[in-house]
């Protein structure tokens, strides 16, 4: 009679069958076809990356150059001056006056046009009053959509670029104490209106901030060039006078103030 064969046991400290160590591990085998043990297909390919993943940060750099580029080339198809000197006030029906001349003021701003000329052309258009307050509300939603570009598209290349003592300096200053640096950027002369924006933008300042002490430091330099655009038909008169030499003062402070920065950037 034939006794059944039973499986040989292993012994502690023996070998195993098929020449591995004692207490070595065998490594899972994934079955023919199926995925690997790191969700990957097989053949070894990673899965590709998923849609509507956000663009790198250089990625959404070069979108805000090309938005800003092409901002500035659409002034070779329309001209803010033209279109506010050719009747402005005729071609949009009355309620929508207004609220036309700020969002082409804001669009303007971001095109690069001049703001004094746009200032200018509120008061001619609007005189001082009405002028002023359409001025200051196209400049804060000029800077508004200047600042909402800046921060959406160009934060995350810029800010690893901000090494030198005097940048790092700005922009920890731009991030403490917001509301004041964005203030005194908007009253100090000289400072260029699309560089504080970007400026801001790129720093750790909060848009509601921002948006109030632009709205607020902005005042006295466009009532300056809104005055004049109202008085314009009548150079004698104290107002026009008086908002010349307000706007003269003004360039000459300007002046000074880049004879300083490019004197201390030679030291």
């Amino acid at each position: 009679m034939l006794q059944e064969r039973t499986p040989r046991e292993r012994t502690p400290g023996g070998p195993v069958p098929g020449g591995q160590a004692p207490g070595s591990l065998v490594p899972d085998v994934p079955p023919p076809g199926g995925p690997a043990a790191d969700g990957r297909p097989p053949g070894g390919a990673a899965h590709p990356a998923p849609r509507g993943a956000p663009a790198s940060p250089r990625a959404r750099l070069a979108l805000l150059v090309l938005v800003l580029a092409a901002a500035a080339c659409s002034l070779l198809l329309w001209s803010p001056q033209q279109v506010f000197s050719q009747g402005f006030a005729t071609l949009v029906p009355a309620p929508w006056t207004g609220p036309a001349f700020a969002a082409l003021f804001a669009l303007g701003t971001l095109a690069f046009v001049p703001k004094p000329a746009l200032n200018a052309a509120a008061g001619a258009l609007f005189g001082v009053h009405e002028g002023l307050a359409l001025a200051v509300t196209g400049t804060t939603l000029g800077a508004w959509l200047a600042f909402g570009l800046g921060r959406t598209l160009g934060r995350d290349a810029v800010r690893p670029l901000l090494r030198g003592r005097a940048l790092t300096a700005l922009d920890r200053r731009l991030t403490r104490q917001g509301f004041r640096s964005v203030l005194l950027l908007r009253i100090v002369p000289g400072v260029p209106f699309a560089a504080a924006n970007f400026g801001a933008a790129f720093s750790g300042v909060r848009a509601l901030p921002f948006t109030a002490a632009t709205a607020l430091g902005v005042i006295p330099g466009t009532a300056a060039y809104v005055v004049a655009g109202a008085s314009a038909s009548s150079p004698g008169s104290p107002a026009f006078l008086l908002s010349a030499g307000l706007i003269a003062v003004t360039g000459l402070l300007s002046a000074a103030s880049l004879w300083r920065a490019r004197r201390r950037a030679a030291v």
